[in-house]
């Protein structure tokens, strides 16, 4: 797996690394093996923390840089890179903050007998993160887990490789002893060598629905713990009596952000027939806006994706679906310029035997449906082999609450397009993956609950 860094917007070259051979990948393990046992787990939650606050605060004083490395590498407009590197120090802060007070030891009542649930770490996890938030998928993973007490290792998307270098240094300028954080440079079959390894006690991916397979299964096979953060094909619902302007607005975003490449981008828009037109016009006109240019630009809003390999799958997707009678009623193609740009594209009439109603559009690709009423658009919205995200747009909030419960998803926003933070907890069911990040929950995941009780 070769590690490049290759800038989507101009096609260039930045960098490249060798991979971690095998001696050079037993070498990091033996070194994170060695900090669990004999210092991290050691630890208490205040020594923990200084370290995390450490870096927390570097990131925010090498914002610059670290944003620039984002959009260089992956094309995300600048000003959201910024906005990454801020929320990736907010989560970091998050758990240095609160962990002590979510991992509390637990009194039970039972039976007037002295019984208790007290939290510990188990030891060295692996993560296998996306490049798609190159500071944001790390942080939720490795600021809980390391303010639990456990060591992490990290193998990052290979695209990426200087944002997982500069990570990776953040923990150690913040003073991390040698082998709490890892970076890797690893192959697939380097990944499943550590799944096997009975040092490696979790394993958390975010990814694919094909590579969560993978991971899952051969973490089974060792009956080792995951957490899965999968794909996405989010319902953004509304409703026939929904603030119109708001709705679109809330669309544009949760459709553009990251010019689309979210697992919670909103990616089915489905709109009562009361509203459907004026929402489509509306819409329409406000993806027409959009400008293809440099992303470290500060005048452009539409960025690159993240590599002509993503252009080219999503192109593809395009295609299959107006094969299968899917309509375009706006783009549906390349921007016609340099760079892996794709056009802000709607397509509707969709039918259940076209691919691209059970696919995921990793990109600028909204999928357009009209539907008679408030429970034919709950059907629709579960009819999905993801459950992640999803939105649902009324005045009426106790009505939006009864649909939201009704929407077979981990997550649902009434009047928002998905959005973030570090006290939500981010997750999903079916095909979008199991277990829970950030939040109380996130920090749940990789710790042994162990009762104590004395007869």
């Amino acid at each position: 797996m070769a590690y490049q860094s290759i800038n989507p917007y101009n096609g260039a070259t930045l960098a490249t690394f060798d991979d971690h051979d095998d001696a050079a990948m037993e070498a990091r393990l033996q070194a994170a093996s060695h900090c669990f046992a004999n210092d991290w787990s050691e630890r208490n939650y205040a020594e923990r923390a200084s370290v995390l606050k450490r870096a927390a605060a570097l990131m925010r004083e090498r914002s610059g840089e670290l944003a620039r490395l984002i959009t260089l590498e992956m094309g995300k407009l600048l000003a959201q890179s910024a906005g990454e590197v801020a929320l990736s120090a907010a989560i970091i802060d998050y758990y240095a903050d609160h962990a002590e007070a979510f991992l509390a030891p637990q009194k039970l009542d039972a039976g007037g007998t002295d019984s208790v649930v007290e939290s510990f770490p188990i030891g060295v996890l692996l993560g296998v993160e996306p490049w798609n938030y190159p500071y944001y998928q790390i942080a939720r993973f490795a600021a809980p887990n390391l303010m639990a007490g456990n060591v992490v290792m990290v193998k990052h998307a290979s695209n990426v490789p200087q944002c997982a270098l500069a990570f990776a240094q953040l923990l150690q300028d913040a003073g991390a002893p040698d082998g709490a954080y890892t970076n890797l440079f690893i192959s697939k079959d380097q990944i499943s060598q550590l799944i096997d390894d009975p040092r490696i006690r979790g394993v958390a991916l975010t990814g694919s629905e094909a590579a969560g397979a993978v991971v899952a299964a051969r973490a089974g096979q060792n009956m080792k713990k995951t957490t899965l953060e999968l794909g996405g094909s989010d319902a953004f619902i509304v409703l026939d009596d929904a603030d119109l302007d708001q709705a679109v607005k809330c669309a544009v975003s949760g459709r553009m952000g990251n010019s689309g490449q979210a697992c919670t981008a909103s990616k089915r828009f489905i709109v009562v027939d009361a509203m459907a037109e004026r929402f489509l016009d509306k819409f329409q006109a406000a993806l027409a806006k959009f400008s293809a240019g440099d992303p470290l630009d500060a005048g452009t809003t539409l960025a690159p994706l993240s590599s002509e390999r993503a252009l080219d799958t999503l192109l593809d997707q395009v295609e299959r679906a107006v094969g299968a009678g899917a309509r375009v009623i706006m783009g549906g193609a390349r921007v016609d310029r340099a760079g892996a740009f794709m056009q802000p594209t709607i397509l509707t009439d969709i039918t259940p035997a076209n691919p691209a109603y059970k696919e995921e559009f990793f990109g600028p690709v909204a999928l357009f449906f009209r539907v008679a009423d408030e429970h034919a658009a709950v059907a629709l919205a579960n009819d999905s082999p993801f459950g992640l995200g999803g939105s649902v747009f009324t005045q009426d909030l106790e009505r939006g609450k009864r649909v939201a419960r009704r929407i077979d998803t981990g997550m649902v926003f009434i009047n928002s397009e998905a959005l973030t933070a570090p006290e939500l907890p981010f997750g999903g069911v079916k095909h979008s993956g199991f277990g829970r990040e950030l939040s109380a929950a996130g920090i749940q995941e990789f710790v042994n609950k162990k009762l104590i009780r004395v007869a």
